[in-house]
């Protein structure tokens, strides 16, 4: 059976991140775990595993015994994971690293599509990025061709009058 095709953290961004990303990360190459893997064994997806690893989501206390498990490591050195995340520092604005940027890119292109197509669905109002879960899938077109699908589902939070 072929290795997975494992995720890892670029060196340039270590500085930007937690103190418990890099070992995190090192756990999970050593390993060999895909996000995935560890999203089955923790009862989470594996968009929110990946975000916990960067920092961007906050970890349970039972994320952490689990984490700990699988990857086998002290659950002390990622107790910090529990604490509030400080969100949206990871990389600069506008993203630099070319698949980020081109999620950046359907924004700046979408964004008004996706809002005014939102507006006459639900009215005046925002999707949540809180009360929100995402997933990444693939798929394959008759002829071959690899697809990537982003789900984006949020909570829709209408604006109130006052």
């Amino acid at each position: 059976m072929a290795q997975p095709r494992l995720a890892s953290l670029d060196s340039s961004m270590v500085d930007r991140l937690p103190a418990y990303s890099q070992p995190l990360f090192v756990a999970k190459s050593k390993k060999g775990l895909t996000f995935e893997a560890i999203g089955q064994h923790l009862g989470r997806s594996e968009v929110a595993v990946a975000a916990m690893f960067y920092g961007q989501a906050q970890a349970s206390p039972e994320d952490v015994e689990k984490l700990a498990e699988i990857l086998e490591v002290p659950k002390e050195n990622f107790e910090a994971m529990m604490n509030f995340p400080d969100r949206g520092r990871a990389g600069p604005m506008p993203p630099v690293e070319p698949l980020i940027y081109r999620l950046y890119e359907i924004v700046q292109n979408y964004g008004y599509s996706f809002k005014a197509v939102m507006n006459e669905k639900f009215g005046d109002g925002i999707m949540s990025a809180i009360c929100f879960n995402s997933k990444v899938e693939k798929e394959v077109d008759q002829a071959g061709t690899e697809w990537v699908v982003i789900t984006l589902r949020g909570k829709w939070l209408p604006f109130s009058r006052f």
